[in-house]
């Protein structure tokens, strides 16, 4: 049978003011009525019922989960105690579904992601899954790059080698490569074989546990005394199980601990529109067909752009806001807190939530 991971952990710190610790990104609406979580599981259903998907999030999160996603099983709902990276939270994940069917292909997504194109994904999503049943390998998605993005990891792949299932086609990957320079991201677009790192996974439980034993084996000591648990209490997961693993792992990411180090990894090139939705830009970007003639996308009531372009609002207030012979700003307000910002360094928003941890300014985290 086939399962999901949704990972659901973070905290969207590039989406502050409007991400916050008491409700991420993942739990926001930016182009539909729907939120990106909820918009995840939607796009996934045709192919995989709730009773099949899990979501991993932080233990305070829960709750908002239960209510975005009602028709999800309380047990399929992983309260993390402590963010501990994607890796800990793939392996602990990997345990419950190995227990609960052994031969399980399981499907790990991002809860933040942006989509177009629903039919081609999951139609990618399905030769993953064949390619990934008759070989055993750990099989990942990546995107073709447009540009020479600076944001995002990549995949280097052996274009002279095919890996196939019937219809399905994939290629060995080479090396992953972290997030590079415009320089080096230029030579990865001009050389053809490299593609954008999705994050999302697809692998037998047994295969990734098995990767996890060999590369990380303090996790896997944690994931095996979990397992055990699980089969004495027969496949309930209890709370204080999870928080005792959760506090004896360190934090790594899936990337790092098992992708680049495994020989078994094939990557399948995508079909479908993609944005991580990394920052102010992404969603700049994704709406911009609405934007006016000079480029601008004013999503108040009261916005006055005089000889402005390519700038961004987001504003509930009923203040005017004006903007004059500016070019690439981003403004984005809610009820406490307005950022003003260049959309091209819009990443390093982060930086600023990461400052707002001192007793006068976390209550805006």
């Amino acid at each position: 049978m086939v399962y999901a991971l949704i990972m659901a952990g973070g905290i969207g710190s590039r989406f502050w003011p409007k991400s916050r610790i008491d409700c991420p990104k993942q739990f926001l609406t930016f182009f539909e009525e729907k939120t990106l979580l909820q918009t995840t599981i939607d796009r996934i259903r045709p192919i995989i019922p709730p009773e099949r998907i899990l979501v991993s999030t932080n233990a305070d999160y829960v709750s908002l989960v239960k209510e975005q996603v009602p028709d999800l099983p309380d047990e399929n709902i992983i309260g993390e105690p402590v963010a501990r990276n994607t890796a800990p939270c793939i392996g602990f994940a990997s345990a419950l579904l190995h227990h609960r069917d052994p031969d399980a292909t399981m499907i790990v997504l991002p809860s933040d992601h942006y989509i177009r194109n629903d039919d081609a994904f999951l139609k990618d999503l399905e030769t993953c899954v064949q390619l990934t049943e008759k070989n055993g390998d750990l099989v990942t998605i990546g995107i073709t790059p447009t540009r020479p993005e600076t944001g995002y990891g990549y995949i280097q792949y052996n274009d002279q080698q095919k890996v196939t299932a019937g219809d399905a086609t994939a290629y060995p990957v080479k090396t992953f490569a972290e997030k590079p320079d415009v320089q080096t991201a230029l030579k990865f677009l001009q050389s053809g074989d490299f593609l954008w790192n999705s994050g999302m996974f697809i692998w037998k439980t047994g295969a990734i546990l098995n990767e996890i034993k060999q590369h990380l084996p303090v996790l896997y000591h944690q994931v095996e005394l979990f397992a055990e648990d699980l089969e004495k209490h027969n496949g309930a997961m209890r709370q204080e199980t999870l928080e005792s693993a959760y506090t004896s792992c360190f934090s790594v990411s899936i990337d790092y601990g098992i992708m680049e180090k495994s020989g078994n990894v094939i990557v399948v090139p995508s079909n479908f529109d993609w944005s991580d939705l990394g920052s102010w830009m992404a969603i700049y970007e994704l709406q911009s067909e609405e934007a006016d003639r000079d480029g601008n996308i004013l999503n108040s009531e009261n916005v006055l752009a005089v000889k402005s372009q390519n700038c961004f609002v987001d504003s509930g207030s009923q203040k005017l806001i004006t903007l004059v012979g500016l070019q690439g700003i981003g403004v984005i307000e809610t009820e406490d807190a307005m950022l003003i910002c260049k959309l091209d360094n819009s990443q390093h928003v982060k930086d600023v939530y990461d400052q707002l941890k001192g007793d006068l300014h976390s209550k805006y985290r």
